[in-house]
């Protein structure tokens, strides 16, 4: 009886954060398309990461770029959120 209980709660905590989820997903993109599908640029550092020998890795430095990116909590229209481009300036480039 006692399992039981435990699997009925654990399935309806899991239900209830999915629902969370999708609801601030819709509310976010609802939000984002009312307000005109705001976007902004962010600068970001580009590297090339190269295997070498021994298991290491050489980066070598691309440049800057200005990247457009979604005003929004979640990515939108295919890009990155700005708040998370801001926080991680830096991306890697595998070959």
């Amino acid at each position: 009886m006692g399992m039981r209980l435990i699997l009925r709660w654990t399935g309806r905590t899991l239900v209830a954060l999915a629902v969370l989820f999708a609801l601030t997903y819709a509310g976010d993109l609802i939000v984002y398309k009312l307000r005109g599908g705001p976007t902004g640029h962010v600068t970001v550092n580009r590297f090339l990461a190269t295997p070498l020998k021994g298991e290491r890795t050489e980066f070598d430095y691309q440049g800057s770029f200005d990247t457009p990116c979604a005003q929004a909590l979640f990515p939108q229209n295919g890009q990155s959120p700005c708040w998370q481009l801001r926080r991680n300036p830096n991306q890697g480039l595998t070959p």
